[in-house]
């Protein structure tokens, strides 16, 4: 049986909160040692036991909200119940309603409900009859959902009160934004506009300026999905709160600036990569979420085929020699080479990275951070752990020409260098290592291999919907080869699991290209991209196409997904 966990001293804890606690660790969603931890917390960060709770992320905001509802006997209304239309109530200002958290949502005859973060308050329940005049009835919701319900109000009814004039003095209108981003409601905003990339599996997060307010949209399985709309003067104060967390310029607002969040949510530790850029109505914000606890650092996990995988481990285990993985941005490159350090033994070899920035820290790996500012660039830190005695070096990206000859150079005196170039396909990456001034014979005696690679959607196993394809699409699209006659295929459908997309997480297409004896003849005889391509296939080696007919075959994913990813090759 649970025992009931009592505040220590020197905390004075709400006897209704303690109930909440409590409560959460009777249902399970905390343990009685986390409640103990945020009890004794509580004095440093200063707030109610709850959202001490929230703030360590050891409970998410609903949890607490249930908690209070069923403690309180005060019905819980979801964002989802909140009204299309708001009742015109007299008497209640815009203001009174965000600092309070306060949402009316039905008037009937004498009496109006409204929801409440905390229905317990008596002095707003008071406020309210005196200044409506009626009778209230309190639910109960979530502050972050009142938040953003309120700021869509305040949009849709042109609400503009506080509202910052360009012709202040600049000085004034830093301060001001300071104090706007340090309110206790932006500051639950941004946690909460964060917060959600947990339960959606957000990739990144947009936060783009327009005329009518601060549009939140998240990247979830590489497809963008719009979310909240927030007010003009909220979308200044979250910006600016994002800003003050990243250790950005916040007075900076005509140059783009880059930085960096680490955070903890809902018991995870989160890494933000920041970038700013100047719109014409103001700074568009996006930030990249690196969640080591999401990312697939195994080889075996990325589906990547039996026989390409052999080649793959076969390439890493090389002693010297230039292996590239191509693709565009997004396309998963870093996480591949990520994955193949993770196989190396760090303890018998010496390995170093120069990554710009670090995105994922390894135990017994040297890792570097380039610094442009201070002149430590890929090329700079590459000429100096070639003084380190490296056996394998990892650069993040191969952009320049004097990164690629120093990077030829260390393969030649006898190291293993992993790198990665944007190109579209294997072969093209030696166009553009061609095209990076260095010579063909160099290319030849260097580089061992190039992965190309994609991501594709995968299927959601809840609600995939099996079908017969006709055969006249299997011969045309090239599937014959991989689907036996009759055999069934799948097609995206969606449900509550897959938030209705018909997919959950994704799946890499890879092709591997080989330099063997024919290619580094093509290579020398100045052959051009789709020469070698040819060269390659005639090798054996699987195309993206093909890798992902093939996954098309397995049910894995759907063709539509295939063709996306791959739409810009040559699919005949």
């Amino acid at each position: 049986m649970l025992t009931s966990v009592s505040p220590a001293e020197g905390f004075a804890v709400d006897e209704s909160e303690l109930g909440i606690g409590n409560l959460l660790v009777q249902t399970g969603k905390l343990s009685s040692r986390d409640l103990e931890r945020a009890i004794a917390a509580g004095d440093e960060l200063r707030g109610r036991l709850s959202e001490v709770l929230v703030q360590l992320g050891l409970v998410s905001e609903i949890d607490v909200a249930q908690a209070r509802s069923t403690l309180l006997g005060i019905p819980f209304v979801s964002a989802d119940d909140f009204p299309e239309v708001w009742p015109d109530v007299q008497g209640l200002q815009p203001a009174f309603l965000r600092s309070h958290r306060v949402l009316p949502v039905a008037q009937q005859d004498s009496q109006l409900d409204v929801v409440m973060a905390d229905p317990q308050d008596r002095f707003v329940l008071k406020a309210l009859r005196l200044a409506t005049g009626l009778s209230i009835r309190p639910f109960l919701a979530m502050g972050s959902d009142i938040d953003k319900a309120l700021a869509r109000r305040d949009v849709e009814g042109g609400i503009e009160d506080g509202e910052v004039e360009e012709d202040v003095d600049s000085g004034d209108f830093v301060e001001h934004l300071k104090d706007l981003a340090s309110e206790a409601p932006v500051i639950r905003l941004v946690n909460t506009i964060i917060g959600r990339v947990i339960e959606l599996r957000a990739s990144d997060i947009h936060l783009e300026p327009f005329e009518n307010g601060l549009q939140v949209r998240y990247r979830v399985d590489g497809v963008l999905q719009e979310a909240d709309l927030l007010a003009v003067k909220q979308g200044a104060a979250v910006v600016s709160r994002i800003k003050l967390l990243a250790h950005i310029d916040i007075a900076e607002r005509r140059l783009p600036q880059d930085g960096r969040i680490r955070t903890r949510v809902k018991g995870r530790e989160l890494d933000l990569r920041i970038s700013t850029v100047p719109t014409v109505h103001g700074e568009s914000v996006v930030m990249r979420v690196l969640d080591r606890a999401s990312v697939r650092l195994s080889l075996e996990e990325m589906a990547m085929d039996e026989a390409t995988l052999r080649a793959f481990r076969a390439l890493l285990a090389r002693p010297h020699g230039i292996f590239l993985v191509t693709g565009p941005t997004g396309a998963g490159k870093t996480t591949t080479l990520y994955a193949g350090l993770s196989e190396l033994d760090a303890s018998a070899q010496k390995i170093i990275t120069v990554e710009d920035p670090v995105e994922y820290q390894f135990a017994g790996i040297a890792q570097m951070q380039v610094h442009s500012q201070i002149g430590l660039t890929f090329a700079s830190a590459l000429r100096s752990i070639l003084r380190q005695d490296p056996d394998i070096i990892m650069i993040g990206e191969m952009r320049d020409g004097e990164t690629a000859q120093i990077a030829v150079q260390a393969a030649l005196t006898g190291h293993l260098v992993l790198s990665t170039l944007h190109t579209n396909t294997a072969a093209s990456a030696v166009i553009r290592m061609r095209d990076m001034g260095v010579e063909r014979y160099l290319i030849t005696s260097t580089v061992i291999g190039v992965v190309a690679q994609r991501l594709v959607r995968t299927l959601c196993g809840d609600c995939k919907q099996a079908y017969t394809p006709d055969p006249a699409m299997l011969q045309s699209t090239g599937l014959e080869r991989f689907v036996a006659p009759g055999s069934a295929l799948y097609r995206a459908r969606g449900c509550p699991s897959c938030r209705n997309t018909g997919y959950k997480g994704r799946a890499g297409l890879f092709e591997l290209l080989m330099v063997d004896d024919a290619m580094r003849k093509g290579i020398l005889d100045g052959a051009d991209g789709s020469v070698l391509q040819e060269l390659a296939v005639g090798a054996g080696m699987v195309t993206l196409y093909e890798d992902g007919l093939r996954k098309v075959g397995k049910g894995l994913t759907t063709y539509e997904e295939v063709l996306r990813a791959t739409a810009s090759e040559d699919n005949g």
